[in-house]
């Protein structure tokens, strides 16, 4: 267990999430508006969305779908019976003065996800619910000196609010949770998880205690957009209760806003209460009642999950959990080892994916998609040295070539004559050449000095520019040598 140590000894933080997830769909919850990110302000949205006296939502089916692919991708309860609420509260970025939301009949129940930790552990984490609502507008108080713009783009826009269980004890853990939870609604296509653009935002709630005593006060910092801020503000936050409790003081359960500017945590208003909302069912909206062969029908389509894949990459290709961990994270690379290491040796393929080619994508700042390496090219590269064409020092030299210039590795080594020497003629001579310049040093490895061996193979490689084969070099080393 990590604890924060005190001015009065160790401290404890209690985490829980509240992640609102954009459902991927090309029209808002309850209207057909579309919901393409980037548009002209207040280019996309219907009367029912700017809350036109009159108008009436219509459930937008897709989206339901979309919440119950999550559901059961999260391994969570599906209710079949589910009700829709007004949220109640004003601000001039909701048009209606309510929100449509769920409240204590949500669309999915507890569920849960699994976290990798960087330590190679895993550990569960609960999940509360996950209620469908619709989202509000946006406020822009940046484009006028004295005036707030709205726009209402967003106004309807569907969302999954995915509540954990106060299950998370640090930062990191919080961490390994949303990217967890990013990729698993990645692979189900539910959510596309940018946080830069906030079709997924977070919330914070954070406490902290002595260990094994009650839940602390808990603060919410609100619509947290990264990763790396959500760790953070959860950082400076616990910190902020510590020195505060230890001083005498009390904390006030209060929603907070994350300053990236500043690195801190501010007060934004105090917390409400659900009674605050005066949640009520929707009038107009009659309850969302599920036909179980429907929600079967759509389990059925459900693709392997992250967690069954990097399984199977254990078993299958003898993987360890740390690697398949890296190739299961997102889908696209885990299609594209697959399909490097088809026919081919999986340890070998991991080791050139995981590190040769994405060191390669991180330094270009590219995405596997536009990556001038294609896997059928990279698994040529890879063919290339299982047939001992080619040396493994030298791929990599042949790697750099093919990223530079999308050339086949073939073509390179054909271009560049660096086929590996396999003619025991040559290599021979090559040795005999080494140990006539250094007899001092065949002296001392003769006297028991064996180290020196790693020296003689760097000199004969040397003198081949790379291309002997290693295998060959070091039995035929051994043999004059000894």
């Amino acid at each position: 267990m990590s604890y924060i140590q005190g001015e009065t000894g160790d401290w404890e933080i209690v985490i829980g999430l509240e992640v609102h997830a954009q459902v991927t769909s090309k029209a808002k919850l309850f209207s057909g508006a579309a919901t393409e990110f980037g548009a002209e302000p207040n280019s996309q949205v219907s009367f029912v969305d700017a809350g036109f006296p009159g108008m009436l939502p219509v459930i937008n089916d897709y989206c339901v779908e979309q919440a119950v692919r999550t559901g059961l991708g999260l391994r969570a309860e599906i209710n079949n019976f589910s009700v829709f609420d007004r949220k109640n509260y004003f601000y001039a970025d909701l048009p209606c003065g309510y929100q449509i939301s769920q409240y204590l009949q949500p669309i999915v129940g507890k569920g849960e996800i699994v976290l990798d930790l960087a330590d190679g552990a895993s550990r569960t984490v609960g999940i509360t619910r996950l209620h469908l609502e619709m989202d509000a507008g946006k406020s822009m108080h940046d484009q006028h000196p004295s005036k707030t713009y709205v726009d209402l783009n967003r106004s309807g826009v569907a969302l999954m609010e995915i509540v954990s269980e106060p299950d998370m004890r640090t930062s990191e853990e919080a961490g390994a949770y949303l990217r967890k939870l990013r990729t698993i609604l990645r692979y189900l296509g539910s959510c596309d998880g940018n946080m830069e653009e906030g079709s997924m935002r977070c919330d914070c709630n954070v406490s902290v205690r002595k260990p094994g005593a009650p839940f602390g006060t808990r603060t919410e910092t609100k619509n947290v957009n990264s990763i790396k801020f959500v760790m953070a503000a959860i950082e400076y936050e616990a910190r902020r209760q510590i020195e505060i409790l230890e001083e005498g003081g009390s904390i006030k359960q209060e929603t907070r806003l994350w300053d990236t500017t500043k690195g801190l945590t501010r007060a934004m208003r105090s917390k409400e209460e659900a009674h605050d909302y005066r949640y009520f069912p929707d009038p107009d909206l009659l309850p969302l009642v599920l036909d179980p062969a429907w929600v079967e029908r759509i389990k059925q389509t459900l693709p392997e999950l992250p967690d069954d894949k990097k399984q199977r990459f254990i078993t299958d290709y003898k993987l360890s959990p740390y690697d398949a961990g890296v190739l299961v994270a997102e889908q696209a690379k885990a299609e594209f080892y697959e399909r490097v290491a088809k026919g081919r040796d999986p340890k070998l393929a991991s080791n050139w994916v995981t590190g040769d080619f994405f060191g390669a994508l991180n330094k270009a700042g590219k995405e596997i998609g536009s990556s001038p390496v294609s896997a059928e090219a990279l698994g040529g590269l890879i063919d290339l040295i299982a047939d001992n064409t080619i040396s493994g020092r030298i791929a990599k030299d042949v790697f750099e070539e093919m990223f530079a210039s999308g050339k086949s590795a073939a073509a390179i080594v054909e271009e560049k004559g660096l086929r590996q020497v396999t003619d025991t003629g040559a290599i021979d001579a090559a040795i005999e050449a080494v140990m006539a310049k250094n007899p001092d040093k065949v002296a001392e490895f003769r006297g028991g000095k064996d180290k020196l061996f790693g020296f003689f193979v760097g000199q004969v490689m040397k003198a081949t520019a790379g291309k002997a084969n290693p295998a060959l070099v070091n039995e035929i080393l051994k043999k004059k040598l000894g």
